[in-house]
């Protein structure tokens, strides 16, 4: 049998995630005598050590907003490049895009000229912002895998051949994650006490956001961690990220902290309340039930632009999934430090406002689409829609 061939672009920490989730089962289906797969195209350090042959590094892609594009133009359009020029070469079977749209439908364009056919996993939010980018989707792409259950509606508008296959966010949930005596274990390795809250900051995967989060994150842990001497903050590193990358930013930072880089879910376990950047992180803190409060801050000109172009109800993923503000959320200049401090400090001194939110968080894996019936898991449904293209 020969060496069939796949593209995939995941460019971001939550796109690669879930790539790495189509190449382990892919190798897997290898070893039980399917078809040998060479995968190749843009992913992390984890999809490297899996097999993948990288072209370009979502350590370095990973930047958001236009100004951040601007900056970044030449190293990404040499990217760009490289991988339709390997596309020529190569010629896979078929490339899988993940998120990353301005740059993904660009190269979808070059792909299809090419008579490569694409398909789209991780799909661009269209329905809440640029909503004429689904007429490119649909003249490019062969089909959409959908995450969230509103989005088919919209698909199916358009005409844009699409199949709802859930979150993979909801394959790494298990009952382990919920029971206190585990989690209880897993905090005294880091030396947490039973009476301590723990106070986490998720400040995001991307370097951008990282300069922009951060230092906002750690003022309004400082005015926390003054009125409340219980508390113990945990700083969690994203995956695509290492340790080194937070510590100049904690130089004079003057609080104990716990700078952890672990698996994500476990990190989240270990939360009572969670200061986190907008984006898929609300969704893990949502589905594991833990009180948080979202934060988006970007350059101003993308702010601006954003308000403008934007048209939805909420920018937390968590909130637009559960259709309503479960969780605050505040933006540009409302992510000022004494005003998230305010909002922390209400899980620490209101418990029946806490438990209130929480039994909101609860509805999160329905909210998914999570059906305990059905037994395949997104990961499984991809893979088995794609691979009729292998044979």
């Amino acid at each position: 049998m020969s060496t069939r061939k796949v593209m995939i672009i995941a460019a971001e920490a939550s796109s690669a995630h879930y790539a790495l989730k189509l190449i382990k089962l892919w190798k897997k289906q290898e070893r039980d005598g399917g078809p040998q797969i060479e995968f190749f195209g843009v992913g992390t350090n984890e999809m490297e050590a899996a097999g993948f042959k990288r072209i370009g590094h979502a350590e370095e892609m990973a930047v958001v907003g236009l100004v951040e594009v601007i900056k970044h133009f030449s190293q990404l359009k040499s990217i760009f490049n490289n991988l339709v020029e390997a596309a020529k070469t190569q010629k896979p079977d078929f490339v899988i895009l993940m998120d990353y749209p301005d740059f993904n439908l660009r190269l979808a364009k070059k792909l299809k000229a090419l008579n490569i056919k694409v398909f789209y996993y991780i799909s661009p939010q269209v329905w809440a912002w640029r909503k004429s980018r689904i007429h490119d989707i649909k003249a490019y792409c062969e089909r959409v895998f959908l995450l969230f259950p509103f989005e088919k509606n919209f698909y199916d508008q358009f005409q844009v051949p699409n199949l709802f296959v859930g979150h993979p966010l909801l394959e790494d949930i298990d009952e382990s994650l919920y029971n206190k005596s585990l989690i209880q274990g897993h905090r005294q390795k880091y030396g947490i006490k039973n009476d301590e809250l723990v106070l986490a900051l998720m400040p995001g995967s991307r370097h951008g956001e990282i300069d922009r989060n951060f230092p906002i994150q750690l003022k309004t842990a400082q005015i926390v961690l003054r009125k409340h001497k219980h508390i113990r903050l945990s700083i969690c590193v994203a995956p695509t990220l290492e340790r080194e990358h937070l510590l100049p930013y904690l130089q004079n930072f003057n609080f104990p902290y716990l700078l952890i880089k672990d698996d994500p879910n476990r990190m989240i376990c270990m939360a009572d309340l969670i200061l986190v950047a907008s984006g898929t992180a609300t969704l893990m803190v949502g589905l594991l039930e833990k009180p948080m409060v979202i934060m988006y801050k970007v350059n101003w000109l993308t702010g601006v632009i954003g308000n403008w172009l934007v048209n939805i109800k909420f920018f937390g993923l968590i909130n637009l999934v559960l259709d309503k503000e479960a969780v605050p959320e505040r933006k540009q200049e409302h992510t000022n430090p004494k005003y998230l401090a305010a909002l922390l400090e209400k899980y620490i001194t209101d418990p029946i406002y806490t438990k209130s939110v929480i039994s909101d968080l609860k509805q999160t894996k329905k909210a998914l689409g999570y059906n305990e019936a059905d037994k395949k898991t997104a990961t499984e449904k991809v893979v088995e829609a794609l691979s009729k293209y292998l044979k």
